[in-house]
């Protein structure tokens, strides 16, 4: 799964996640700055239980860190998703280029795992008769298969 951030390394990032939690206008708090942290460092969408899981050496129970992870979305510098298994993932919001909806997931359906996937690794193009939402890339696309540990 990955290591929880580290006490150094979270040292040396304090400012930049102050600056970006004051920016999405919320208080620069260390259990949010902590859980920002976490979900820079994570290579996809992770559930409510896999942040705390990773940031269980530090402490803070289950409700503060889902709490922070709401206010991230609403300040619009996490994003949350349902890949069908009616369990919310959050990420890193990345600006508009990591919209969810103008990026593709990767689900596998052995173990459930879901990874970002590269914005040009599924070209879809809007043709005549396709939903408008198409064109104006509104639309979640999703890869369901085996993941390379599960295959």
């Amino acid at each position: 799964m990955g290591d929880p951030p580290k006490r150094g390394v979270f040292s040396e990032r304090k400012e930049e996640l102050k600056r970006a939690l004051r920016e999405g206008g919320l208080r620069a708090t260390s259990s949010r700055a902590l859980v920002l942290a976490c979900l820079q460092d994570a290579e996809g969408p992770l559930a409510h239980g896999e942040v705390c899981d990773r940031l269980e050496p530090h402490g803070y129970d289950r409700a503060t860190i889902y709490r922070n992870l709401v206010d991230l979305t609403n300040a619009g510098l996490a994003l949350r998703s349902d890949f069908g298994d009616h369990l919310w993932r959050f990420e890193l919001a990345r600006g508009e280029a990591h919209d969810p909806t103008a990026h593709p997931h990767f689900v596998c359906q052995e173990c459930g795992d879901v990874s970002c996937l590269p914005d040009d690794a599924i070209a879809v193009k809007a043709k005549r008769g396709a939903p408008k939402a198409l064109a104006r890339k509104k639309v979640e696309i999703q890869v369901r298969g085996l993941c390379n540990a599960c295959e």
